[in-house]
């Protein structure tokens, strides 16, 4: 796993904060204007999200979102969905209650 990155993203849920993709990217030596590094950042969230999904965790990523709509991107849905997490609700439902999850869960850590 990208040890600081999951440092970075604990910090941010602790402080029951967002960040946006810009300022994870440049972390992990990646430009968010390159198509490429745009889809390897979104791989490594859901790696890092895949694994706190495994241990019982919410989905850490959650704290990530586009500057422009304070949401996380699509791929963060499709994992959710992938694996069972967004049933019987629509997005913006799941993406608040994940949050939250987030939030409290390692606030209190």
């Amino acid at each position: 796993m990208h040890d600081e990155l999951y440092r970075k993203l604990k910090a941010v849920a602790r402080g029951r904060e967002t960040i946006h993709y810009g300022n994870i990217a440049p972390m992990l030596a990646l430009d968010m204007e390159n198509p490429a590094d745009r889809v390897r950042v979104g791989e490594i969230l859901g790696e890092i999200s895949r694994e706190e999904h495994e241990t019982g965790h919410p989905m850490l990523s959650a704290v990530v979102t586009h500057k422009e709509d304070e949401r996380p991107g699509a791929g963060f849905f499709e994992l959710a969905a992938e694996l069972g997490l967004l049933v019987g609700m629509d997005t913006e439902t799941f993406f608040i209650r994940e949050l939250k999850k987030v939030h409290d869960y390692w606030a209190g850590q």
